[in-house]
């Protein structure tokens, strides 16, 4: 049990307060999907997409500072099980800032059904007959309004980003945006996977300096695809909850809370997607039922 104030719920992630500089940041296996919470989960998934995160946070430590302390979890819970271990960090206490960084590498999701409509993504015009999945002459960066939860996210042009947090503020999160981007995407080709696109979070410290927040590089806050299967002109096998996307997709459901119970063994097959991509990305293999 954590006997610390929960002073946040997010769609995954419950954050507790241990002091006025540091909080306990624990990953569930709660399934998001259209920004809906599922009545289901994903056995492990918070452990998975933890680690995930822990990996390339270190990975990405030389390009811009991120939330980890470094505290151990059991410091701060003394009785602690390995679930929690797995699942929990101890990050600094920052200001968020109410937009979601967006790179795009390849054209996919919300984005291929913007440029089908005007030719753009956000306001970028991009080459004419690009094709579903194809890979963009460079990567792009769209950010996003950041929306509470049972709210939709919603695509913002660059300008619309500045009006909220300020041009220097917001030149700088798209260079360090596209920087993470470029990095992880080689070291994911090089293993079986690409990352078609993925989002990251950041926030301020008491010092009014970007931090990079949240999680980054999962499967939930990416698009994986499986390198050897990919064609362009169709939607990808992916590691990620694509798959759990596509069956809510051939439902009568209008991605409105409350959302519809997922097969177990679509759970489980998503669970297994989960695994993989942890393995692939870190080189080692994650105990199973931890």
């Amino acid at each position: 049990m954590i006997n610390l104030p929960l002073i946040h719920k997010g769609k995954v992630r419950d954050v507790y307060q241990i002091d006025d500089q540091t909080l306990l940041m624990v990953a569930s296996d709660r399934l998001s999907a259209f920004d809906v919470v599922l009545p289901d989960a994903i056995p492990q998934k918070g452990q998975l997409l933890t680690q995930i995160s822990n990996f390339w946070f270190k990975k990405s430590a030389d390009i811009i500072a991120n939330h980890l302390t470094g505290i151990p979890v059991q410091k701060v819970i003394s009785l602690a099980n390995d679930d929690l271990i797995a699942r929990a960090v101890v990050v600094m206490k920052l200001k968020a800032l109410p937009v979601e960084a967006i790179v795009r590498g390849y054209i996919i999701g919300s984005g291929w059904k913007d440029y089908q409509n005007t030719g753009k993504i956000c306001g970028i015009t991009l080459p004419k007959n690009l094709q579903q999945a194809e890979k963009l002459p460079q990567a792009i960066f769209t950010p996003s309004s950041k929306a509470q939860v049972g709210g939709h996210d919603e695509n913002i042009t660059f300008e619309a980003m500045v009006d909220k947090i300020g041009l220097e503020l917001s030149n700088q999160i798209k260079q360090i945006s596209l920087k993470l981007y470029d990095m992880a995407a080689v070291h994911a080709s090089d293993n079986g996977i690409i990352i078609a696109d993925t989002k990251f979070e950041f926030g301020l410290d008491e010092n009014d300096q970007l931090v990079l927040m949240d999680e980054i590089l999962t499967p939930d806050s990416s698009r994986f695809w499986n390198k050897e299967k990919y064609n362009v002109g169709s939607s990808p096998e992916s590691y990620d909850k694509q798959f759990i996307r596509d069956y809510l997709e051939t439902l009568d459901w209008d991605k409105t809370s409350p959302g519809p119970n997922v097969p177990n063994k679509i759970i489980q097959a998503t669970a297994e997607k989960y695994h993989e991509a942890y393995q692939l990305i870190t080189g080692e293999k994650f105990p199973v039922n931890q």
